[in-house]
């Protein structure tokens, strides 16, 4: 069975860094793009960054351009977001998806994985 496990979530002062990791399984993900989404209480899940299965092609939502860097290994199957100068409004739990497409550039995936808290203090 297909699974998306993320680690790296946490608590972190303004101005902080994180790093997250997704570890995918179950399945050959060759031709799939995958992504980050967040999701803050009371708002829609959002895509935040995507990357395409050759990591020539990548979409970052404006809110994170500069601050957010995405990649991936496919050969350990894993996916990292490398965010840096993390603001409050960051704050989400964050989602990582697959989806067999160049790259996701909307909410939309095949698969998800059960998310993980960012916390991000003033």
């Amino acid at each position: 069975q297909v699974q998306l496990v993320e680690s790296g979530g946490g608590l972190v002062q303004a101005g902080g860094s994180l790093r997250l990791s997704c570890a995918a399984s179950g399945r050959t993900f060759s031709g799939y793009a995958m992504g980050w989404f967040r999701q803050a209480p009371g708002k829609e899940r959002e895509l935040v960054v995507s990357i395409s299965w050759s990591g020539d092609y990548t979409y970052y939502a404006d809110s994170v351009k500069g601050r957010f860097t995405v990649s991936r290994n496919n050969a350990n199957n894993t996916v990292s977001l490398q965010m840096n100068s993390l603001k409050p409004e960051d704050t989400a739990v964050y989602y990582c998806a697959a989806r067999r497409v160049v790259v996701m550039t909307s909410a939309a995936a095949d698969y998800w994985g059960q998310g993980t808290q960012v916390t991000v203090s003033s």
